[in-house]
C-alpha cells in the first residue's frame, strides 16, 4: 500500500521551484499527497497541485524564462510594495480558472502574517487566489493584501517552513522542504572583459526597466532598488534562522534542505534548472528513506 504524505512547502521565492521536482518524484514514485502546507512560493505551488495543474504550470513557467517576465509585474506606486502582484494571480487564475480552498480534494493551508498583531494566518478556505496572493506578498516587493479586514504579507515572516498546521493529519510521513538550508559553496564563474554581460536574471530586468523610465515617472515610484537588496539579503538571512528554531521545536518526520544561496529570490529565469534539482534532491533524500 502506498505512503501517505503531508507535505510542507517552504518559502524562498524562485528556489521554491524544487517544489515542483519533489513533487513529481514523490508521484512518480507512487506516494500520495494528502495534505499541503505552505507558505509565499510554497502557498502557491502547493495550491496548484491541490487544483490539478501542476503540468500547465510547468509548461508555463519553463516557457516564459527566456522572455522579459516584467511583463508580469504591475507597478503599486506605493511606499508599501513595488508591485500589486495582480498580473501574475490574473495568469495562475487563467492557467487553472476560480477555484474555493474547500473545493480542493485534498486539505490545503496557506500560511501568511499579519505583522500589525504579530501572528501567522492560517489560509483554509475562501478563494484559492487570494490566498496565495496574501502568502507570497513578499515585504517591498508586492503590496500588502487584505482578507477579510487584515492586512497580510508573506508567512515567511513569522514561519518559513509550517509545519503546524498538518499535526492533526492521518498520515504516514510528514515531509518539509526548507528553502532555507545551509549556503553551499559555488564555483566562481568567470565572465571574459571583452564579453558583454547580459540581463540574466528579472532583478536586472526591472532595473534596467526602471532606469528607463522618464524622471518624472521614477520619482512616483518611492522605491529604492539598493535598499531593497540589502533588505531581501537580510530577509533571507532572517527565514533561514526561523526556519531552523521552528524545524528543532517541530520537527517533520523527514526535511529536504535547499540551500539559501543555490538560487536568487527573483531568479525564475531558471525554473527549469531548479525543477530538476529539487526532482534530484527527493531521489537522493528520500530513494533510501521511504
Amino acid at each position: 500500500m502506498a505512503k501517505t504524505i503531508s507535505l510542507v512547502l517552504g518559502s524562498g521565492g524562485a528556489r521554491g521551484l524544487v517544489h515542483v521536482g519533489v513533487i513529481r518524484w514523490l508521484i512518480e514514485h507512487g506516494y500520495q499527497i494528502k495534505s499541503i502546507s505552505g507558505c509565499s512560493i510554497g502557498a502557491l505551488i502547493g495550491g496548484v497541485y491541490a487544483a490539478g495543474k501542476l503540468d500547465e504550470f510547468e509548461e508555463w513557467i519553463t516557457s516564459i524564462e527566456q522572455s522579459d517576465m516584467t511583463m508580469l509585474l504591475d507597478f503599486s506606486w506605493q511606499s508599501s510594495g513595488m508591485f500589486k502582484g495582480d498580473k501574475i494571480i490574473d495568469s495562475l487564475r487563467q492557467l487553472i480558472g476560480e477555484i474555493a480552498i474547500e473545493e480542493l480534494p485534498i486539505p490545503y493551508t496557506a500560511v501568511a502574517a499579519n505583522v500589525a498583531e504579530e501572528k501567522e494566518v492560517w489560509l483554509k478556505s475562501g478563494s484559492l487566489f487570494d490566498a496565495i496572493r496574501a502568502s507570497i506578498s513578499l515585504p517591498l516587493f508586492f503590496t500588502p493584501h487584505v482578507i477579510n479586514g487584515e492586512e497580510l504579507i508573506d508567512g515567511g515572516v513569522l514561519n518559513p517552513v509550517p509545519i503546524a498546521p498538518t499535526f492533526g493529519d492521518n498520515t504516514d510521513v510528514t515531509i518539509a522542504v526548507n528553502l532555507g538550508g545551509e549556503p553551499e559553496l559555488l564555483k566562481q564563474e568567470v565572465t571574459p572583459v571583452s564579453l558583454p554581460t547580459k540581463e540574466s536574471n528579472l532583478h536586472d530586468k526591472v532595473a534596467h526597466f526602471i532606469d528607463n523610465l522618464g524622471n518624472n515617472v521614477k520619482s512616483k515610484m518611492s522605491f529604492n532598488f539598493a535598499a531593497y537588496d540589502i533588505a531581501n539579503q537580510a530577509f533571507d538571512a532572517m527565514q533561514s534562522t526561523i526556519a531552523r528554531q521552528k524545524l528543532a521545536a517541530y520537527p517533520a518526520d523527514i526535511t529536504l534542505e535547499v540551500p539559501r544561496n543555490a538560487c536568487g529570490t527573483l531568479e525564475f529565469e531558471r525554473s527549469k534548472e531548479m525543477i530538476d534539482r529539487g526532482y534530484h534532491l527527493a531521489q537522493t533524500t528520500l530513494g533510501n528513506r521511504l
